[in-house]
């Protein structure tokens, strides 16, 4: 089936309207039939090359390279700030609400992976100069590394919060 130029404009029209009445920004765009979806290019000649999903991606699934198709933006159109659309800001995240086929994805729509889980034993530490303590606690909230979550001590049966290491220990400080 060919498309008339009228009727990709039709269409280029209603993507436009429906843009406006959702608040979301279509990625006018075509498909690089000649890249793969894991090589990525910052531009090309044609336009800008960038990765969108592929099919609908659900908040709380983590977004593969599979999951997402690499497109070359038309000519003289540029995606908008704070998207993201480059392989190492998207793969491994973790969707933070529903993103669309054929839709940029918003930075503020994706996290990173947990790295604990809310109902997890996980170890905690005190350090203060020398001194070591350490206890073991449930976390009361999931945390990536570097978040700040509220664990509860098992012995003790207080609430403390800490900060997620990249090991997946909590330190937590004095209060």
């Amino acid at each position: 089936m060919m498309s008339t130029p009228g009727l990709l404009s039709a269409f280029r029209r209603t993507a436009l309207v429906l843009a406006l009445v959702t608040g979301t920004m279509p990625a006018f765009a075509q498909e690089s039939a000649n890249q793969s979806a894991t090589r990525i290019a910052s531009n090309q000649a044609g336009g800008e090359v960038v990765l969108i999903p592929s099919r609908v991606i659900y908040p709380g699934e983590t977004i593969n390279l599979a999951a997402l198709k690499q497109v070359t933006l038309i000519v003289g159109k540029h995606k908008p700030e704070a998207v993201a659309t480059r392989a190492e800001e998207l793969d491994g995240k973790v969707a933070k609400r529903t993103l669309l086929p054929g839709r940029y994805i918003p930075s503020a729509a994706i996290r990173e992976a947990w790295l604990v889980e809310q109902g997890a034993s996980v170890q905690i530490f005190f350090i203060a100069g020398g001194l070591t303590i350490s206890a073991t606690a449930v976390t009361l909230q999931p945390g990536a590394a570097g978040d700040l979550v509220k664990v509860r001590n098992i012995d003790s049966g207080e609430i403390l919060s800490g900060t997620v290491m990249a090991d997946g220990t909590i330190q937590v400080s004095a209060s």
